[in-house]
């Protein structure tokens, strides 16, 4: 299934109409492409998500000045403008900026001078005390470069905002994990249905060329003494990414980052260890074994093939 195939699904579900034919969902469906910008996909996204993650719910809110206080936790992330904001009356103002995150928790207010535009999870999980109001990975001393996950060379761009092991980093919170990444080369992956988690990427920077390559079909990479060569040509799509991308990766979906992107990668809940699951190792044995080569051959991490390289969050 297509990304604008996908969209168009989603679409029909939520008018009530007969949704066509699908691929079945042994590895969780397809990814959904959204830009923020356009309320339409980003309603889509954000029904798809509250079907699959109960007691969560996104927005997208561009030209943000205030949020009212809610019975339930709140986590922003911020994507356009500099801004000061403040969180509950008479509270001191904190400078934001692309990239960072707010932490709001039940009964708290906020206001931004002058507004932004942010992406806004709500979240069944309350916040604990220790982890701060605001988390700023680019000024934050605490937060320093990890490499690891979809980014391992040594000089890499990696900031855990959010994590699941306090060994990772010094914010801790299993409701909802972040981290900021920029990702060139990342090894092909996909997080399982039962125990993995749900994940999106928020483009936030791009070089010319970022681009991600997805497929639904992880039942059959994994199984790669099976696939036939007709198949090799559907089994793997890529789509170029843009600034204003949020793309949603539901549990099961394949998924490798190339070519430059500077990601706000957030997944629900946290960074469950032990669910991702490395294919390029599958992807290799497909070409080796139909031997294609070139253009035909399926494209993968090299130094994943030969000892998938992981990274806890």
């Amino acid at each position: 299934m297509t990304p604008r195939a996908a969209l168009l699904f989603l679409a029909a579900l939520a008018a009530g109409c007969a949704a066509p034919a699908a691929r079945p969902e042994p590895g969780g469906g397809a990814p959904v492409f959204a830009r923020v910008a356009d309320p339409e996909s980003i309603g889509a996204v954000r029904d798809l998500f509250r079907r699959r993650n109960p007691g969560y719910d996104l927005e997208y809110r561009g030209g943000l000045k205030s949020l009212d206080e809610s019975l339930r936790a709140r986590i922003l992330f911020v994507q356009e403008g500099e801004s000061s904001v403040r969180i509950g009356r008479g509270s001191e103002a904190l400078a934001v900026s692309e990239g960072d995150a707010i932490l709001l928790r039940p009964g708290e207010t906020l206001a931004f001078v002058p507004p932004v535009g942010a992406l806004v999870f709500t979240v069944p999980e309350p916040i604990p005390a220790t982890v701060p109001k605001v988390i700023r990975p680019d000024f934050d001393p605490r937060l320093t470069d990890t490499p690891g996950g979809c980014a391992t060379e040594t000089d890499a761009y990696r900031r855990l905002l959010l994590t699941w092991r306090e060994e990772n980093g010094p914010y801790v919170y299993r409701g909802l994990n972040a981290h900021r990444v920029r990702i060139v080369d990342s090894f092909t992956h996909f997080h399982p249905v039962s125990g993995g988690f749900d994940e999106f990427y928020l483009v936030q920077g791009l070089l010319p060329g970022g681009r991600l390559l997805t497929s639904g079909a992880v039942d059959r990479i994994r199984a790669p003494e099976t696939v036939t060569r007709e198949e090799t040509a559907s089994l793997l799509e890529e789509m170029p990414l843009a600034v204003g991308d949020l793309v949603y990766l539901p549990r099961g979906v394949v998924h490798r980052g190339v070519g430059g992107a500077l990601v706000q990668v957030i997944t629900v809940p946290g960074f469950v260890p032990g669910a991702e699951i490395g294919v390029d190792a599958d992807l290799s044995a497909i070409n080796a074994r139909l031997g294609l080569s070139g253009p035909d051959a399926l494209p993968f991490n090299p130094a994943a093939a030969a000892g998938t390289p992981g990274g806890s969050r």
